[in-house]
């Protein structure tokens, strides 16, 4: 297959190697010294011990790598909205785009059963409709990453997550379609976990429950995930905020799967830390914002979630990373 990863970072660069090594066509959209690396010395992936490096494509334009089978979208969904602009020339008739990332993604709404629960107004994930008017429903695929890595220097990435790395699917209407199992073999051949889900939002959600809380506990206390989970002023902190994201969720999405305690969890700084460190647009709407907004939309109280959510985004305005 064609397959572009579009915004190939870390979590970008990792797939885009072992894609490449399963055999497939594989080019990368990219910029700065990262991609500079890459043209050079191609794309290194770094496993424990082992270094495996592929050759892929790479650029900082998309005009330059042209019409691809599938495109994955890695990007934060603070800059997402490169894809409004820059996927038209990656496209043919029937090429599919999958957005693989954290937290409420914009195109949310599209492909609901008439069944579904009432949900908010999120606009304000894709600001003035551009997405929205650039790819139709029928193009969107939704992804949910489970991996950890890092860019440990240009064209290098780093693996952290040796035993867990997975690219759940689903379209968006979560019918079960022939693009999703060549897809989904795809990913598999690569090393790429990607066993078959029923509903994608339930995926998201289930990702969501945990990561919301952990990842923005860590961006509050800078500490890792791991020093988080198992500091103990946070072991009454922790349940109490997993009972009022749980209730938020099954509300939306009674399948989905309650956490009832925080797992497993790396000695890792999430993105969301990591950014704000580094003075990076942070992803504080679709992992706080978007998720008070599902709470208010139910009538739920939340106390919890909101004290968490102001605190985030106060923080955030405090060193100029959030708007308003």
């Amino acid at each position: 297959m064609r397959i572009c990863i579009f915004g190939a970072g870390a979590v970008g660069s990792h797939f885009a190697v072992r894609l490449a090594r399963a055999g497939h066509d594989v080019a990368c959209v990219m910029r700065g010294p990262h991609l500079d690396a890459v043209k050079t010395g191609g794309l290194t992936l770094k496993v424990g011990d082992t270094n495996v490096t592929a050759r892929v494509k790479a650029s900082s334009d998309p005009a330059e790598l042209g019409p691809q089978d599938v495109v994955i979208s890695t990007l934060k969904a603070t800059g997402i909205g490169a894809l409004a602009t820059g996927l038209a020339p990656l496209l043919k008739d029937d090429t599919a785009v999958v957005f693989a990332q954290n937290g409420i993604p914009w195109w949310y709404d599209l492909g609901l059963p008439a069944d579904h629960p009432r949900i908010p107004d999120l606009g304000f994930l894709d600001p003035g409709g551009q997405l929205r008017a650039a790819i139709p429903k029928e193009r969107i695929i939704g992804g949910v990453i489970f991996s950890s890595n890092e860019v440990i220097r240009p064209g290098v990435v780093a693996n952290l997550s040796l035993d867990r790395n997975r690219l759940l699917i689903g379209e968006c209407d979560d019918r079960q379609s022939e693009r999703i199992t060549r897809l989904r073999n795809a990913l598999s051949d690569a090393a790429i976990d990607s066993p078959e889900v029923k509903q994608v939002r339930e995926a998201i959600w289930s990702k969501l429950l945990t990561n919301m809380l952990l990842s923005v506990l860590c961006l509050l206390t800078g500490l890792t995930a791991r020093a988080v989970r198992d500091d103990p002023s946070m072991r009454d902190v922790i349940p109490r905020l997993l009972d009022e994201a749980n209730a938020v969720a099954t509300r939306f999405i009674p399948e989905v799967k309650r956490v009832t305690r925080s797992g497993p969890a790396p000695d890792h700084k999430p993105s969301i830390l990591q950014d704000y460190e580094l003075g990076r647009a942070m992803e504080i709407d679709v992992l706080v914002r978007a998720p008070a907004a599902f709470a208010r939309a139910a009538g739920l109280s939340t106390p919890m979630l909101d004290l968490m959510a102001a605190l985030a985004i106060q923080k955030a305005r405090d060193k100029a990373l959030y708007p308003g």
